[in-house]
């Protein structure tokens, strides 16, 4: 009885194990770009009333961001999310991390850039009031 039940354990470890050193070959590490960010996959954060959908595009992959808030900008939603960070200017927040995932134009010319509903925005995400019918987008651009 003793050896059956130890036959019957050391198979059970011997597949987990299998299992488990299978399924780790088979992970791939986001590359480039993708190395530092914080989500590599469509996400839903936070918690208010309102909702809002931010596409985040860099190095040909997109993600997409569904924000829940009660924030009165884009900007404080992604904000409070810790989706995004920057430098206070004259014009606003300058974003230069989105995701993780540095843009600075100072050291290879790259910045993200802020789209509304497919257009180029003319303001910037702090000064933008939230409209959650509109798809946000941030993107990489180099």
């Amino acid at each position: 009885m003793k050896k059956t039940l130890k036959l019957a354990l050391s198979l059970f470890i011997t597949l987990a194990l299998t299992l488990t050193i299978a399924s780790c070959g088979n992970t791939k590490a986001p590359e480039g770009l993708w190395s530092t960010a914080v989500y590599t996959e469509n996400t839903e954060l936070g918690e208010g009333d309102k909702t809002i959908t931010v596409e985040f595009s860099a190095a040909d992959k997109v993600i997409t961001f569904t924000v829940h808030t009660d924030a009165g900008t884009v900007g404080d939603a992604l904000l409070e999310n810790g989706l995004i960070s920057g430098d206070e200017g004259a014009y606003g927040l300058y974003v230069k991390v989105v995701n993780g995932i540095t843009a600075d134009y100072d050291v290879d010319q790259s910045y993200w850039g802020f789209y509304i509903g497919g257009e180029y925005a003319m303001t910037g995400v702090d000064m933008t009031e939230i409209d959650e019918s509109t798809v946000y987008r941030l993107e990489y651009t180099k």
